[in-house]
């Protein structure tokens, strides 16, 4: 299982003894920590050293889109961002290694067939075996590895919204998710790559959201010094995140995790259902870099989630806002999640879906819900109202309304014997034992008839019509 030639006593630490770990756990339902998502998420790995702290962007972080001051060639960074991005979609889809889907090269392969280090990104044989994360107690914590990666002008607000991603991918992936203690208030440990022996002053959590771990000062030597050097001015020249942005991840972090639990969709059972129901576009060489849309399908299978077809989630990790179409879409009744409908987050609130296109600001995932198709007609409360009475007849006013469970129903007629009324409009009614007739007069309807009829139809946006009919009771027959 160790490998031939490997020392046991230096193995623990050793990448290779962590890859052999994994595969070798496949199939038995017992879960392993994938540093596929991780690196890709991140950029680098948890060894690098000096200029590669910086160099190595990440998905989240600026890698081709948005490069830094020591970035990567663009040509190799952009070759490394598309990579990263199917090491993602295969974290995604709960890291199977028998998951099925098209590259960025536009090739059908499986999460074995992607490459991570020389080893297959995908390994699991169950979504459970996949623990997802992006940051635990050792190395960088999500927040300082963004801070060494951005380029230095990047703002605040951007810095907080890239961090956010790295949650968002963690709580939409199929499998286990793990956050490290936290991340959803910035946490910083000021560079520590590994703060096990670094003492309260790098390691504590202020709950207070007063301050959070960001340039307390240079981490031990132990393992940094060094990197002391470039550690140093990023210390001192990037200011602290404020209560304020603390205060609006957290929030995020409760909605992105109110977003998974509100429909089984995003914690599927088996590779079966992941392969049947997961899927990916944007996908292939013409494909929008830095950019992830996936699919969870409800119309196969049992039913999880009574009140949608599918998922749609859109990941635009990069610095401008994007348009996504979707042709097999342009029909469909697409809404934004209710809960990032009335996100504390105002920016993610902007996205939206029109006729088979998605809009998303840049550094934001989007979740749309995919409703059923509608089929329940509107309900009608209609009524003519009593005004006032005169003799056996009276004045009647038209109180109509139309309710539907996704959308204001639109009225399309009121009739009263086939004249139309508006609703709220006042009608002088009068029994006669003649022929049907009216006239307005001093801007009165006026209308003579035998009995009358309130006739009302309603249709909502989906085409779907009631109608009701109430009779307007005027007492004995008789003339005005």
């Amino acid at each position: 299982m160790y490998g031939e030639g490997w020392n046991f006593g230096e193995v623990a630490n050793d990448a290779r003894f962590e890859q052999a770990t994994q595969l070798n756990m496949a199939g038995t339902g017992i879960g392993t920590f994938s540093d596929r998502l991780r690196d890709a998420v991140r950029g680098g790995g948890p060894f690098d050293d000096g200029i590669g702290l910086r160099a190595n962007q990440g998905f989240i972080n600026g890698l081709w889109y948005d490069p830094n001051e020591v970035a990567l060639a663009e040509e190799q960074a952009l070759a490394e961002l598309l990579l990263s991005g199917d090491q993602i979609r295969v974290g995604l889809a709960g890291n199977l290694a028998s998951y099925e889907f098209i590259d960025s090269n536009g090739n059908p392969v499986t999460g074995a067939d992607v490459d991570y280090n020389g080893s297959p990104a995908g390994y699991t044989a169950d979504p459970q075996e996949n623990i997802v994360y992006v940051s635990a107690h050792d190395n960088q914590t999500l927040f300082d590895i963004g801070q060494y990666h951005h380029p230095l002008d990047t703002s605040m607000a951007d810095r907080v919204r890239a961090q956010n991603l790295g949650i968002d991918i963690t709580a939409l992936a199929q499998g286990v998710s793990f956050f490290h203690a936290g991340v959803d208030m910035l946490r910083s440990k000021s560079l520590d790559r590994d703060s096990f022996n670094s003492g309260d002053w790098f390691n504590r959590l202020d709950f207070t959201f007063d301050t959070s771990g960001w340039g307390v000062g240079l981490p031990v030597a132990e393992k940094n010094e060094s990197n002391w050097p470039i550690i140093g001015p990023l210390l001192s020249g990037l200011d602290a995140p404020s209560s304020g942005d603390m205060g609006a991840t957290f929030a995020h972090a409760k909605e992105i995790l109110e977003i998974r639990t509100s429909s089984e969709l995003f914690s599927l059972d088996t590779a079966d259902d992941v392969q049947d129901r997961v899927g990916f576009h944007n996908t292939g060489p013409a494909q929008v870099p830095g950019l992830i849309v996936m699919s969870i399908d409800d119309t196969v299978g049992d039913d999880l989630d009574p009140d949608a077809d599918g998922m749609w989630v859109l990941i635009n990790a990069g610095d401008e806002p994007i348009t996504f179409d979707v042709n097999e879409l342009s029909d469909a009744d697409v809404i934004l999640h209710p809960v990032q409908q009335t996100s504390t987050d105002a920016v993610v609130r902007v996205s939206s879906f029109t006729a088979g296109t998605f809009s998303v600001p840049a550094r934001t995932t989007a979740v749309f819900v995919e409703l059923e198709p509608d089929v329940t007609p509107p309900t009608i409360d209609a009524e003519a109202e009593l005004v006032s009475a005169r003799g056996t007849n009276g004045v009647f006013r038209v109180n109509v309304s139309c309710a539907d469970d996704r959308s204001d129903a639109a009225i399309t007629s009121i009739l009263i014997n086939s004249t139309p009324v508006a609703n709220g409009q006042e009608v002088l009614l009068i029994t006669s034992w003649g022929p049907e007739r009216q006239r307005v007069l001093n801007g009165e309807l006026r209308m003579w008839a035998p009995s009358f009829e309130l006739t009302v139809t309603c249709v909502d946006e989906s085409g779907n019509e009631s109608t009701v009919v109430v009779d307007i009771p005027l007492g004995p027959p008789g003339l005005e």
